[in-house]
């Protein structure tokens, strides 16, 4: 706490309101800043959508919730944490770092220091950012106010893996900056602070982080199409070959998300940029991509082997991960999709997924569980504590007179109390 620094953090998403509660807890007066009023009032009312952070932290008194941007004048040292998706092109979208620049820039006072933890390419703070803050403040970064860029790596739902627990990467423009910025953050967190020699450093840094997971995943998904081919299970390869101790233990799925299925778009723009056309990282957004409809083309055929008529398919899942209310980027709507326009009539369910988003995001409408009508095939697509702990007896009840196909996305359920009727197929 000896650095004195006032904290705003801008957006209160699944990386912000976490970075906000830490700080507080610390007892470090601090700022939480969303433009969308009503998640700030749901806040200031002991509520959190996302379910990162518990009602308790939520009230601490040295943090306040604010929406309109005046309120960050008192702040002298600024954490953004909004989003950076990607738009239907597969380019960088770098609309709300930018509006979220313009906000900072307009309160922003000689001394002050602005952080990024958005995933971007290399250069996006110095070359994209910059010139914003310096046009609305008036000032010149670099010496009137200084940047910094320290990458977030929350992982939603990871209730092990925490801001403070994780090593903290750091940077910025000099070293008398970087030192404030390791101190700030040091404050909090208790796993280490890496110090990267450039903000271009870090950014790349983050970025080739998930787009190595996206590649890894996307060397599981297509062994699992070679397999299936030759009638072997990818589970049962992947036990035996991770009794090696080098062997890396990575698993076929859907791979959604606003960062591992978003991330590696931002490297290949920036890479297409230096005049590099990159292969290897194309070709694994690609498998990757391309795996809500391999899954449905796989019910389609069990549907059709088994001469089913009018048939009905549930899909249990609609996040893009597991035990997250998070939709963004979810490839559980590709399977939705493939089905629906080949005319098979689809169900979803999430006991978690907000249904007015799932409406609005995707077009479809989640169904409650004792609504669902009985199904000639289930997709269990996201792994819910909920669904793991019921298991077979769920499935079997969701299945017309008990009998069909099962799809198993994350090989959850167990293969030797299979019930008679039905065919289990794994991912």
């Amino acid at each position: 706490m000896g650095h004195g620094r006032k904290l705003g953090i801008i957006g209160l998403g699944y990386v912000g309101l976490p970075v906000a509660t830490a700080f507080a807890r610390s007892g470090i007066p601090v700022i939480g800043f969303d433009i969308d009023r009503k998640r700030v009032d749901e806040l200031r009312a002991g509520h959190d959508r996302t379910r990162e952070v518990e009602p308790s932290d939520l009230s601490h008194p040295s943090l306040s919730y604010e929406s309109a941007p005046a309120k960050l004048a008192i702040c002298d040292f600024f954490i953004v944490t909004v989003p950076t998706p990607i738009d239907k092109e597969n380019r960088p979208d770098l609309g709300a770092m930018l509006a979220a620049s313009q906000t900072v820039g307009g309160v922003l006072k000689r001394g002050d220091i602005v952080v990024y933890e958005s995933t971007v390419y290399p250069g996006a703070v110095e070359e994209d950012c910059a010139p914003v803050l310096e046009k609305a403040s008036g000032l010149k970064a670099g010496s009137d106010f200084m940047l910094g860029y320290s990458p977030e790596r929350i992982n939603p739902g990871d209730k092990t893996h925490r801001f403070e627990s994780i090593v903290k990467v750091v940077s910025a423009q000099d070293e008398k900056t970087l030192e404030i910025v390791a101190d700030v953050y040091g404050s909090v967190v208790k796993a280490g602070i890496h110090r990267a020699p450039s903000i271009k450093v870090a950014e790349a840094a983050k970025v080739i982080e998930n787009t190595q997971r996206d590649l890894n995943i996307a060397f599981m998904n297509e062994l699992s199409s070679i397999f299936h081919r030759m009638g072997i299970d990818t589970g049962d390869v992947l036990a035996a070959a991770g009794t090696k101790w080098n062997f890396q233990n990575f698993q076929p799925g859907l791979v959604g998300g606003h960062c591992i299925g978003v991330d590696p778009y931002y490297l290949t723009h920036r890479a297409k940029k230096a005049g590099h056309h990159p292969e290897i990282i194309l070709a694994g957004r690609r498998i990757n991509d391309a795996m809500g409809e391999h899954i449905a083309s796989e019910c389609l055929r069990s549907l059709a082997e088994r001469k089913c008529k009018n048939p009905i398919v549930i899909i249990l899942g609609m996040t893009f991960k597991e035990n997250v209310p998070d939709i963004r980027n979810s490839k559980v709507i590709d399977i939705a999709r493939a089905l629906v326009k080949a005319g098979i009539d689809v169900q979803v369910h999430d006991p978690l997924a907000s249904p007015e988003d799932t409406g609005r995001e995707y077009g479809i409408g989640l169904t409650a569980l004792n609504g669902l009508r009985p199904a000639d095939a289930v997709v269990l697509a996201v792994a819910h504590q909920e669904y793991v702990n019921e298991g077979w007896p769920l499935v079997k009840r969701l299945l017309k007179d008990g009998q069909g196909t099962v799809f198993d996305i994350k090989s959850k359920l167990d293969r030797a109390t299979k019930p008679e009727g039905i065919d289990l197929w794994r991912l």
